[in-house]
């Protein structure tokens, strides 16, 4: 029997600072939304004149003309593909050994790529930037787990296919090689000595790297012109992102974009995601007028054995306006730097305990028995045949965060499309250990900001 198509989808982000608001039980998903991803062969103009505060545009991968898929469900698995690598590098970073997934989580190998002549990578956002003097304008990754800024430079021993030629730092006028005795390349980890230069090393989790020479060189951005930012220059390179020349790492350690610009912004950016399937595209923007007015702030929690990542205090879950019982330490990180949830712009899908995650999703599905279920796909193991419908009710989810904030999240944000024939499934998984990741799903058009100096992360007020 098909649902009445309901004239207000209520796929509003809700705040709020103390978890005693009453939220709205259920949104309305609209089932018929498209799926496709409109791709043109000209990329969206990445500069801007706003001169209040340093502004990129973002760009999802899809978005790229090099990047195409034979459907939806294929461009899904390819996600979730890179997905499960990014968290296991995660988990072997911060724990330092190998964390090896349940079976039952492990992505489906479909034998083949689907992303046309290119290695998938894990890259899932972009920035556009110029680089050296004068400016030559190189695509780049963002990670906020991440605390290098590196792009492929001639001359290249060794370079994966990139958007833009090379850059040669031959070519540029504000170049400056960083020596082995500077206090910049103290500041690197696997650094070293090559003929007096500092040289760099780092290690993906897919087994991808980049090897170099660290150096000084200026980013242009709009009319924004940074000097002497501390760079990678890689001379051998093994490729993990989808045209892009490098990486702009904004984590929290000091060779990070971020942690170079204290000084100009004070720690401060924020960034909004572009919502997947769309034509829109997002924002990073640093400076302390990047942090609104009116956003729901959110303690940021330490972590000395992974200072890169951004950890925030996590107290609880909700379905349907129902709070579920969890224990309360589930979300604690340790004295030992175990467990905590961390934010990730890399990390696609949410993942959670695996207690926690079964409460959660249990409490999801018995505020759903009304709805067809389907078979799970990939690590998604409460899925939905929504083929017969036009639009759907479905309960809210909600992060009960320290302190107080809650926020509940867009429909769209948890429960989403895994192909062309009406199948939804929700939207997160099990961890397997004690470690949480928000991840970008669940953030995807939400204003999040990040107050460094006094230690912080806001939500709202705005979406995008």
């Amino acid at each position: 029997m098909l649902l009445p198509l309901f004239i207000s989808l209520l796929l509003n982000l809700h705040l709020s600072s103390s978890s005693s608001i009453s939220f709205p039980d259920f949104q309305i998903i609209d089932v018929l939304q498209p799926l496709t991803v409109t791709v043109t062969g000209t990329l969206p103009d990445f500069n801007t004149t706003d001169e209040s505060k340093y502004t990129l545009r973002l760009l999802h991968r899809d978005r790229f003309p090099s990047v195409s898929y034979r459907n939806h469900h294929h461009r899904l698995h390819a996600r979730l593909r890179r997905d499960t690598d990014r968290v296991a590098a995660i988990l072997r970073r911060i724990s330092g050994k190998t964390v090896p997934y349940d079976s039952k989580y492990e992505v489906d190998d479909f034998g083949s790529d689907v992303v046309s002549g290119m290695d998938q990578g894990s890259g899932e956002y972009f920035v556009r930037i110029g680089v050296g003097s004068p400016p030559r304008d190189q695509y780049m990754v963002i990670d906020s787990g991440s605390d290098m800024v590196w792009v492929q430079c001639q001359p290249c021993k060794l370079c994966y296919k990139q958007s833009d030629p090379v850059f040669d730092p031959a070519k540029s006028g504000s170049y400056t090689g960083v020596s082995c005795g500077s206090s910049v390349c103290d500041r690197i980890e696997n650094s070293g000595c090559h003929s007096g230069g500092c040289g760099y090393e780092v290690m993906y989790g897919d087994g991808s790297y980049t090897k170099g020479s660290l150096a000084l060189e200026t980013l242009t951005f709009g009319r924004t012109v940074i000097n002497k930012v501390a760079m990678g220059c890689g001379h051998r390179n093994r490729g993990m992102f989808i045209g892009a020349a490098g990486l702009l790492g904004i984590g929290g350690g000091s060779m990070s974009f971020v942690g170079q610009l204290t000084g100009q912004t004070g720690g401060a950016f924020g960034y909004c995601l572009v919502s997947r399937g769309t034509d829109s595209t997002g924002s990073l923007v640093f400076g302390r007028e990047a942090l609104p007015v009116g956003a729901s702030w959110v303690p940021l929690v330490r972590n000395p054995r992974a200072p890169s990542f951004y950890y925030v205090g996590l107290k609880g879950l909700g379905v349907g306006g129902v709070r579920i019982p969890l224990p309360d330490d589930v979300f604690d990180l340790t004295e030992t730097g175990d467990g905590g949830v961390v934010m990730d712009t890399g990390t696609a899908v949410t993942r959670l305990p695996t207690a926690a995650y079964a409460a959660f999703r249990d409490g999801f599905k018995s505020q759903t028995a009304n709805l067809p279920r389907a078979s799970g796909v990939s690590i998604f193991d409460t899925c939905y045949d929504l083929s017969g419908f036009v639009s759907v009710r479905v309960p809210t989810v909600s992060f009960y965060f320290t302190e107080g904030p809650v926020l509940t999240l867009p429909a769209r944000n948890f429960l989403m499309p895994v192909d062309d024939s009406g199948t939804y499934c929700f939207a997160f998984a099990a961890s397997p250990t004690g470690l949480s990741i928000i991840g970008n799903i669940q953030q995807e058009g939400i204003q999040v900001s990040f107050d460094g100096a006094n230690g912080f992360v806001g939500f709202g007020p705005n979406v995008c």
